[in-house]
């Protein structure tokens, strides 16, 4: 069963400014981004799309997934009828293990292809947020 936690304006605005706070963050990295890097600047992505995806199911259905199994997150974001973001947050999520909880790195190739078309950065969660 989902774990789904109620919003009002205050978790709203506290997820939105997380949001905004992590894609600022990768932004400001954004064109620098190397070997050394790209697992930083991946997961401050992952946290970015994470939080913009609660303020969206929390402006739409009053209510976002809690909770360790961040396949609820896309649920509920089709459930707002948001299927391109629910997309875009699962292309995140694929890379959140590697990027954040093993030994191996995130490569430029992987990031390259992770941020076109504009899943970070360049239009993807800055429209959500």
């Amino acid at each position: 069963m989902m774990s789904e936690t109620p919003c009002n304006a205050q978790v709203r605005a506290g997820r939105l400014a997380k949001a905004q706070q992590f894609l600022a963050a990768a932004t400001l990295i954004e064109d620098a981004v190397s070997d050394e890097t790209a697992d930083a600047y991946v997961t401050l992505c992952v946290h970015a799309g994470i939080a913009a995806a609660d303020v969206i199911c929390c402006a739409r259905l009053g209510r976002h997934a809690q909770g360790d199994n961040h396949a609820e997150a896309t649920a509920l974001l089709r459930k707002a009828n948001d299927a391109d973001s629910a997309k875009r947050l699962e292309v995140l999520l694929s890379m959140k293990s590697k990027a954040g909880y093993t030994h191996l790195p995130t490569s430029n190739a992987v990031r390259d292809g992770f941020v076109a078309p504009g899943v970070c950065g360049r239009g993807g969660i800055k429209g959500a947020t």
